[in-house]
């Protein structure tokens, strides 16, 4: 249509976080995934960052949510309004035709996977198309994903954690367990509540787990401070908690993401294997920035691991890249096709 102008926009919609790539600019937005509406007239507030500063700070006329959990939509409605607000800020012209790819976790069912796609065509986009999450986070993080060779992504996010085998532009094998950075936060919280007598909101144990978090015995341990309300007294209270203890906490977090690499290697193709036992796993997502996980996972495997080069942003820059690479590499395709059958 002429004055109309096609935009192709590369979308990680993640449960903590959500990034919009655009073609020929790069990563134009980053922010939490939180809206705040008012609880009286269903009116939106805020979104992003500004609706993030209200997580439990609101009265009761306002409601700040997280609209999606465990990486699949909890409000359709709430999520309806916060995509067409990303993308329409994210927009570089005032009429334009939108081409989105969404990344989703690639254990949703047929109807989560529907209603991402109609979330997004109401959101504002023409044109609507998903890819599953490990298969973005392997483009984005640089893999070979279109060559007959094994390439192994671990990709742990707010909600899911997704492991997976790709090769020819296929996902040979793959598990995704929903425990992540969410569970691991709660975790804490939960740890910090039963040891101290401290309850602690998830921002806190979020900061905690960002701080001093570790996977695997440090060569320095750390001390942090954390503040919440006393649950003997009810009022406001300190503790200092170290790296340990955080470790204690997310132990049986830990081992399931640990279980779910194993189990997603016992059942790979043994040529395939034998790829990634030279190429190593690459690791992605937010969780990949806990300190020593690396080092676990190859503990426990006797396989090399890796972390991306900038592994928060692994899913939208695979995302940003598949609409380009496709006109390249037909054999790319299909990495779409299979994922939008509508």
């Amino acid at each position: 249509m002429r004055g109309y102008f096609w935009e192709d926009l590369g979308i990680d919609l993640g449960t903590a976080n959500t990034l919009v790539c655009v073609e020929g600019r790069g990563i134009v937005l980053r922010e939490p995934s939180v809206v705040a509406v008012d609880t009286n007239t269903g009116t939106v507030l805020a979104v992003g960052a500004e609706a993030q500063r209200m997580l439990g700070r609101t009265p009761s006329s306002i409601s700040a949510i997280r609209p999606l959990r465990d990486g699949v939509i909890a409000d359709y409605d709430q999520t309806q309004a916060m995509l067409r607000h990303f993308i329409g800020k994210s927009s570089s012209r005032r009429f334009v035709f939108h081409r989105v790819v969404i990344g989703i976790p690639s254990g949703v069912t047929e109807v989560e996977r529907l209603a991402v796609i109609e979330a997004c065509r109401r959101a504002g986009a023409t044109r609507a198309y998903v890819i599953e999450e490990p298969m973005a986070a392997a483009i984005g993080a640089g893999l070979p994903v279109a060559e007959p060779t094994g390439s192994m992504i671990v990709d742990i996010g707010g909600g899911t954690t997704e492991v997976a085998i790709i090769s020819l532009a296929g996902i040979v094998n793959c598990r995704s367990i929903r425990i992540a950075g969410d569970e691991i936060d709660e975790a804490i919280a939960n740890y910090i509540r039963r040891a101290y007598n401290l309850f602690i909101g998830e921002r806190s144990a979020e900061r905690a787990k960002i701080e001093i978090g570790s996977a695997y015995p440090l060569e320095e341990e750390m001390t942090y401070e954390v503040r919440g309300r006393d649950l003997v007294t009810g009022l406001p209270r300190g503790v200092i908690i170290s790296s340990e203890d955080l470790r204690v906490a997310i132990q049986e977090e830990l081992n399931a993401i640990v279980e779910t690499v194993k189990l997603t290697l016992e059942t790979a193709p043994p040529e395939l294997a034998a790829d990634i036992i030279q190429r190593g796993i690459v690791m992605a997502g937010g969780g990949a920035l806990l300190r020593g996980i690396d080092r676990l996972i190859s503990d426990e495997t006797g396989i090399p691991v890796v972390v991306a080069h900038d592994p928060l942003s692994c899913v939208v820059i695979g995302t940003g890249q598949v609409m380009e690479e496709v006109h390249r590499n037909p054999q790319l395709r299909k990495v779409l096709v299979q994922a939008s059958r509508d």
